[in-house]
């Protein structure tokens, strides 16, 4: 139950290094531990073997902590770790050392008999600070474990072997202009890889390199803050600083990085505004409209931003009443406007003071020993002369003028000048496009309006023309004014009724009862309102009328009792007068219907004709139905007479008046393309009918007539088309149920008669031969001896 510990101390080249061995030592079975540990600065320097022995315990065992080992080791051979030893080892070669656990076998190797263990590489402690190995010993022959598995560390011990680091190489800082000494900037911290616990590899030192005597830097922490008062950006707006940071606390020897920071100067509103000029001249034509820029002015300011805006005021009455002056955002100038309309003849040149400022002030600025913060200057404006277009006296003219008056009456006077200094003549016009219905003259000499026509208020109350004044030595200078013309009333229309009155009295009317209230109306405006009288004869027997004093009156009944048999309807005159200068009256008639009408005085009918009918007998009634009766048959009658009339009768009725009868048709045909109603073809080719159908009127001459073959049966063409219309003819649901025949012929090449037109000929009517009439039939003789002894008298 021993301990024991022992401290060994190894001072070489100047630096403070200490290396703390602990060994314990424990008896067991009379086995002793010895543990040697070999720390290499140099090769020089070698710790002693220290054995731990305990001969009064019966048990013995080891243990250690760690080795130690330098990194980035240099030399050729492989760097020596140290060496474990067992006092079961008694030299003779049957004890062999196991070493297991990190890196065993590529990193590091033991010699299993001497206990040796070595690095076979160049060990970096920024990648690996510590590595765990199990160690133990056996015996050869046996295998038989000797000593058991114990853990123990390797330590690498740091050497400055990095330099210090910044996290950029570049950093952008602002600090705002004409801030105090010792105003923060930025904070710029370096890394160094090294220990931080194990002396002063990693302890660094901050120091500006380039930025001095503006900046300066904390040592510490690396903070650069301001080292100078007054930075003007004005000035010097961007800086350039190198700082520098270095371990081993800044000693010589120690390894150092560097970075640079590009510090900006934020503006301040620290300048006032400045006029480059003190006086601006600017000039503009005296037509220039209220609004219209004449000029600008410019003010400098050193600021950038929104300490950079201005603002332009005018401190003169005389420039604030004529002009004014507003800041153009996006330039920073002053814009001049015209406030009101210039007037060359009244003044020519104006002069007034501009003062300018910054539109954000800061307060830290504004009592410096600087000038104030505005600046001013005066401005000159000249303003020229140009022809203007005449000027009325008045805008807009308001006239009034009685209606009715005569043509050529006066109405009212315009009056223009020219305003230029020449004061040139003016003639006057009336714009027609606003008189269309010439109305209104004017003299273009005077400006006097007169009436063209009579005016008539009822028609039109106001009259809106426009008046055009004319240079007569410039007609391009021309001015318009409305001329409002207002219709004045005169009492010229006579009161009227104010609606269409249908107005009934009833037959058991009472005297004296009320029947309507009527109202009238005027078109004049009399300036006291309306007032109307309202009276009828007084030798109306029927009727009497009351006028209730608020321009309505009362139609009464002067007697009971009115029959429509006796008179259905009344005509009653009504006079109508206004109280007017001069009075206008007229007469109104009121048509009263006399109507039947129950006990309480409504009206059932007026109708006229139920009261004849209720007045004829029964035995009138049947007479006038009889009457209706006899008519009826007449008509009945007559229309079956005519459509006995219209049966056709036999073309021929006797066979010796053929030549003598005339038959007459009294329908008119559709012509040749008329195929619905008559059958022309038959006319124009008559051996294509059907032999068959024999003459009623004559005796046949032959029992089997000759037939002849039809050129139409070889036609392809015509077959298809008399079978096209044979189908539309048994389709058409409006065709008549019975049976009918139509006959086609074609004139032509394909007709036997060929063509008849008159078109294709070639002879005149003396050249023809008519021959061919008697081998047409029967139908056609009598035309052929017609034609036939023509020619032959004629050739007689």
């Amino acid at each position: 139950d021993c301990l024991k510990s022992i401290s060994c101390l190894c001072y070489l080249s100047n630096l403070s290094m200490f290396f703390f061995f602990t060994g314990i030592n424990k008896g067991s079975k009379g086995r002793r531990l010895q543990c040697l540990i070999w720390l290499h600065f140099i090769p020089a320097c070698i710790l002693p073997e220290v054995h731990y022995h305990n001969s009064l315990r019966s048990k013995r065992g080891w243990m250690w902590n760690q080795f130690f080992l330098l990194e980035e080791y240099t030399g050729n051979d492989n760097q020596y770790v140290g060496k474990l030893h067992s006092n079961m080892d008694r030299g003779d070669g049957n004890v062999k050392y196991i070493l297991t656990g990190e890196g065993v076998g590529s990193l590091f190797l033991i010699d299993e008999n001497s206990g040796d263990i070595h690095a076979t590489k160049r060990l970096d402690r920024e990648e690996r600070a510590i590595y765990t190995l199990h160690a133990k010993v056996v015996d050869k022959r046996t295998n038989e474990t000797l000593e058991a598995d114990t853990e123990f560390n390797i330590k690498i011990h740091d050497i400055n072997d990095n330099e210090p680091k910044f996290s950029k190489d570049l950093y952008f800082a602002s600090v705002p202009e004409m801030s105090d000494v010792g105003t923060s900037v930025i904070q710029v911290t370096a890394t160094d890889a090294d220990d931080q616990t194990y002396g002063n590899s990693a302890k660094l030192v901050y120091s500006i390199l380039q930025g001095q005597p503006y900046f300066s830097v904390d040592s510490d922490n690396g903070t650069i803050r301001t080292a100078l008062p007054n930075m003007d950006r004005e000035t010097k707006e961007n800086y350039q600083v190198v700082i520098q940071a270095k371990d081993m606390a800044g000693q010589m020897g120690g390894l150092s990085g560097t970075t640079t920071v590009s510090i900006t100067l934020s503006d301040e509103n620290d300048s006032p505004p400045r006029f480059a000029n003190h006086t601006f001249r600017l000039s503009t034509l005296e037509s220039a409209e209220v609004g219209a820029a004449i000029g600008r002015i410019k003010a400098n300011d050193a600021d950038v931003g929104r300490n950079a805006e201005m603002q332009y005021s005018i401190v003169d009455r005389d420039g604030q009443d004529m002009f004014t002056i507003i800041s153009d955002q996006n330039t920073q100038e002053g814009v001049i406007r015209v406030k009101k309309q210039l007037d060359y003849e009244k003044q020519r040149t104006y002069s007034f003071k501009v003062e300018v400022t910054n539109t954000y002030l800061d307060p830290r600025f504004m009592y410096s020993p600087n000038p104030p913060f505005k600046d001013d200057a005066m401005v000159r404006v000249t303003i020229e002369d140009v022809d203007e277009p005449p000027v009325f006296s008045r805008n807009p003219y308001i006239i009034e003028v009685h209606e009715d008056t005569a043509a050529g009456s006066f109405v009212g006077v315009v009056s223009a000048r020219d305003p230029d200094a020449d004061n040139n003549s003016v003639k006057y016009s009336i714009d027609r496009h606003t008189d269309l219905e010439r109305l209104f003259n004017i003299d273009s000499v005077n400006g006097t309006i007169t009436t063209l026509k009579g005016l008539d208020r009822e028609m039109s109350k106001w009259h809106n023309i426009s008046v055009v004044a004319t240079e007569i030595s410039n007609p391009r200078q021309t001015t318009r004014v409305p001329v409002f013309i207002k219709v004045l009333d005169v009492n010229d229309n006579a009161p009227e009724f104010a609606m269409y009155y249908e107005t009934f009295v009833c037959e058991n009317v009472q005297s004296g009862q009320l029947i309507q209230t009527i109202s009238a109306v005027d078109t004049d405006e009399p300036l006291v309102g309306h007032k109307f009288v309202f009276s009828i004869s007084s030798s109306n027997p029927n009727f009497t009328i009351v006028d209730n004093e608020d321009n309505t009156a009362r139609i009464l009944t002067r007697r009971a009792g009115f029959s429509r048999r006796e008179m259905n309807t009344y005509l009653l005159p009504v006079v109508i007068s206004d109280n007017d200068y001069p009075i206008q009256s007229s007469t109104s008639t009121l048509t009263v219907n006399v109507c039947a009408c129950d006990s309480r005085g409504n009206m059932q009918s007026c109708n006229t004709e139920a009261l004849l009918s209720a007045g004829l007998s029964t035995g009138a009634l049947v007479a006038i139905l009889l009457c209706v009766i006899i008519l009826l048959m007449i008509v009945v009658l007559f229309a079956a007479l005519r459509r006995q009339q219209r049966k056709k009768e036999p073309l021929i009725i006797s066979k010796e008046d053929v030549r003598d009868n005339v038959v007459s048709y009294n329908d008119e045909g559709g012509g040749e393309e008329d195929t619905q109603a008559f059958d022309i073809g038959t006319l124009r080719n008559p051996e294509v009918m059907d032999a068959n159908k024999l003459r009623r009127d004559i005796i046949p001459e032959m029992l089997f007539p000759f037939q002849r073959t039809s050129p139409i049966k070889d036609n392809a063409d015509v077959r298809e088309f008399i079978h096209g219309r044979l189908y539309e003819n048994d389709s058409d649901p409006t065709a008549p149920p019975y049976d009918s025949l139509a006959t086609y012929a074609y004139e032509g090449s394909g007709s036997l008669a060929e063509s008849l037109s008159s078109l294709e000929s070639g002879c005149v009517e003396g050249d023809q031969e008519y021959d061919y009439l008697s081998n047409w039939g029967p139908p056609f003789k009598k035309l052929a001896d017609m034609y036939i002894g023509k020619d032959t008298a004629r050739e007689t």
